[in-house]
């Protein structure tokens, strides 16, 4: 089975296909259907793995929205509360975030 590592939302992504994965969100047109991601630092498995400088040239990972569109295929994430705290007097203070995600299947990776 090939795997990929690659890079979407300044953070880096092991992923082989069939894999679900949540992204951050993504500059995509309304009526687009599939995905591809160009940043793949690595693509392979074993001593057949190309390790990019910093990427793959030619590689690209093929990934299909879960929803009918872009759009429907947004999720939230879990509910994150940061908490901001100095040893004064009513100098606390706490922040609700939830961050939305991208959801998406991964079709194919070509190296």
């Amino acid at each position: 089975m090939m795997y990929a590592v690659i890079e979407q939302g300044g953070k880096q992504l092991i992923i082989k296909q069939g894999d679900v994965l949540k992204i951050e969100l993504a500059d995509v047109t309304p009526d687009a259907k599939t995905l591809e991601i160009d940043k793949v630092l690595l693509v392979g498995e074993g001593k057949d793995a190309k390790i990019g400088t910093p990427y793959v040239e030619g590689a690209k990972v093929t990934a299909k929205f879960n929803g009918e569109t872009p759009a429907d295929s947004i999720v939230k994430g879990k509910k994150l509360f940061p908490t901001y705290f100095r040893r004064r007097k009513a100098s606390k203070k706490r922040i609700g975030h939830r961050q939305k995600y991208m959801e998406m299947t991964v079709e194919s990776i070509t190296a």
